[in-house]
């Protein structure tokens, strides 16, 4: 966890599922790597035993934290309204990123230029975590 007093984190909260998120997202994401990955035990006060109390996933020096909550309390699903951006310094890296998301996803817009922008995208992936992909 970051320690500094002054940070800002993506905190993402699965239903269940999280360890999967996490690991799918270290496959498709360039250079993310799992950094952290505890999970809860049976002596744990809050949590379901073998779900994911804490997980960290490095992106490219960004901290993206992973969390499963209880059964007995579901988290809403991700919305659209809020979404991730990943700003790609190559071609090759949009295609990648783009057909990983888009499969088992949807495709919301593109990829197509857009003013300056040589190619972007919208998609929400397979755990309903919406992306915009840029690659000027």
């Amino acid at each position: 966890m970051n320690s500094k007093k002054n940070s800002l984190n993506l905190f993402l909260t699965f239903n269940g599922n999280a360890e999967e998120a996490l690991k799918y997202y270290e496959k498709v994401l360039p250079d993310a790597k799992i950094e952290t990955l505890t999970l809860f035990s049976n002596k744990a006060l809050n949590g379901d035993e073998g779900k994911v109390l804490n997980g960290v996933l490095d992106f490219q020096g960004i901290k993206i934290m992973f969390m499963d909550m209880q059964k007995k309390y579901p988290v809403p699903a991700f919305s659209w309204s809020t979404s991730l951006l990943i700003n790609c310094s190559k071609e090759a890296e949009f295609d990648i990123i783009f057909n990983q998301l888009s499969q088992d996803g949807s495709v919301m817009m593109g990829p197509e230029a857009v003013e300056q922008f040589r190619k972007v995208a919208w998609v929400t992936d397979k755990y309903g975590l919406t992306w915009q992909l840029v690659w000027e």
